[in-house]
């Protein structure tokens, strides 16, 4: 079973100033965060926790690849990910999260930044997501062209012309002659 503990950091024994993390992310790692959009991948996550009184600066850069499904074919893909994002952190009376600012009690001081590292790496994958040319999976690509709303009624190789536009066409040919 996959730890989460490396995970939380104490953020009463930090130091003043630069404190380093890595963290290298399997597909055990996805699994113990029960991780809802991505389920494998092997990324690396770096996290440079700079303490400044009682204020924490937590700058993290997500870097790897993920799998996720293909828009078009829906077998899963790999999706490179590259990602910059922070967060800061300060203790007070009782844990409480607005916008980029988290509030640890100074009772327990643990952030765990396990799901913080998901989000990062979730935000990071681009909204389309799609194999590379001729990488797909061609009989879902069969398929798909076969329900395509612009499929030819008569089955013919060419698509069906939207009626709407043909009037534009006539003046295409209009303006031509």
């Amino acid at each position: 079973m996959y730890s989460l503990e490396p995970f939380k950091i104490d953020l009463n024994g930090l130091k003043e100033g630069v404190t380093t993390f890595g963290y290298d992310l399997d597909d055990a790692y996805f699994e113990a965060v029960e991780a809802p959009e991505v389920r494998r991948g092997c990324v690396h996550v770096g996290l440079t926790a700079n303490r400044a009184g009682g204020v924490f600066r937590l700058d993290f850069h997500v870097e790897g690849t993920v799998h996720v499904p293909c828009d078009l074919c829906l077998d899963d893909m790999e999706q490179q990910i590259s990602a910059d994002n922070s967060l800061t952190a300060r203790l007070g009376e009782e844990y409480s999260e607005d916008d980029d600012l988290v509030t640890v009690g100074k009772d327990e001081g643990l952030l765990d930044v396990s799901w913080y590292i998901y989000e990062f790496i979730a935000l990071a994958i681009p909204i389309k997501h799609v194999h590379a040319p001729g990488k797909c999976n061609p009989a879902m690509i069969k398929v798909l062209e076969e329900h395509s709303a612009a499929r030819s009624s008569d089955g013919g190789g060419e698509p069906a012309a939207d009626s709407r536009w043909s009037e534009l066409e006539k003046l295409k040919t209009i303006i031509k002659d």
